[in-house]
């Protein structure tokens, strides 16, 4: 449950955003955005790096009120990516995890005792839902192929751009804010998950699938891409050693992906894997032990062989999981 407070913004956005020098992507896209930041705007990274056609999705998301779907592996910045866009067009966002305990109430609300002119009377306090559609906000539904099918229905109706959302209880229906709108991500692409990465995905209803407006794929980025998002992470990483660190921890990280696509190995190293990989070489100041403890640990025993190996491609070093570690 929140406070029912709407947020104090114009009914649409006041303010022109260039988009090459916000988001430095070339596009003759218009966007617009709010000029005043309220406390439901996310934080600007200012480090963050964009990818060009995930964020020209997100972008049309916002000005022409398109449903939006982001869909990668894990670790590679799709909730961050629409939070950042969110972030610099001063537009409120919130994120919700469809977990498996997250039930309609919590979406829609319920009753609850409270306490009035001293006398304790039942009030209905509305969840989430029914507060972002009548707000200028933009609601990303985090793990979307995760959530429970009860849940998934409840969002069904507010998919479609004119869906007015039906409080059963309350005899109401309520009509979308102006500036409401919604956004998704998700590991899969609705069909189940085959990779056996992502325990607890399911199908989802080709009916829903089809009312999402646009579906962008974002998988890792390009190597040299990589490497200025990881070193924004780590600034302390920034003399031409540790540089040369950083494009090692990223050429192991690639081979990794590529051994998952080969079937050689079951796991692999994201992005947000490298940046803990590279913070915790901070702390630990061993490139081995910091290795170990960020993937290694977490791979299967059988594979810790296979996974060495690729590790000494890259630093010329043999770890104890080596077939044959060097004495």
């Amino acid at each position: 449950m929140i406070d029912s407070e709407r947020i104090s913004l114009p009914n649409r956005p006041d303010q022109k955003v260039n988009v090459k020098k916000t988001f430095g992507i070339n596009s003759d896209l218009v966007v617009h955005g709010f000029k005043e930041k309220t406390q439901w705007v996310p934080t600007i990274d200012p480090t963050y790096v964009f990818d060009k056609d995930t964020t020209l999705a997100i972008l049309a998301g916002f000005e022409h009120d398109r449903r939006v779907m982001i869909q990668g592996y894990h670790g590679t910045g799709k909730s961050t990516h629409i939070e950042q866009v969110a972030a610099r067009l001063n537009w409120p966002c919130v994120r919700i995890n469809l977990d498996s305990h997250i039930s309609r109430i919590d979406l829609l609300g319920k009753d609850a005792i409270v306490l009035k002119d001293e006398k304790q009377i039942t009030e209905f306090k509305e969840g989430i839902l029914p507060w972002s559609i009548q707000n200028p906000v933009a609601i990303v539904f985090d793990e979307y192929d995760a959530g429970r099918p009860d849940v998934m229905f409840v969002i069904q109706r507010i998919l479609e751009v004119e869906g007015k959302l039906t409080l059963l209880d309350q005899n109401q229906v309520i009509s979308p804010h102006a500036s409401f709108r919604l956004f998704a991500t998700t590991n899969t692409v609705g069909m189940g998950d085959v990779t056996g990465l992502y325990h607890g995905t399911q199908q989802i209803n080709q009916g829903q699938m089809d009312r999402w407006h646009i579906l962008s794929t974002l998988n890792y980025l390009e190597r040299s891409h990589e490497i200025d998002v990881v070193s924004g992470k780590v600034p302390e990483l920034k003399s031409a050693k540790d540089k040369a660190l950083i494009k090692s921890m990223i050429q192991l990280a690639d081979l990794t992906r590529q051994g998952f696509i080969n079937e050689d190995i079951s796991s692999l190293m994201s992005p947000r894997t490298v940046i803990t990989w590279a913070q915790n070489y901070i702390i630990f100041k061993d490139i081995q032990h910091s290795f170990r403890l960020t993937f290694l640990n977490k791979c299967d025993e059988a594979e810790r062989p296979i996974v060495a190996e690729y590790f000494q491609r890259c630093f010329g070093e043999d770890l104890l999981e080596s077939h044959n570690p060097e004495k």
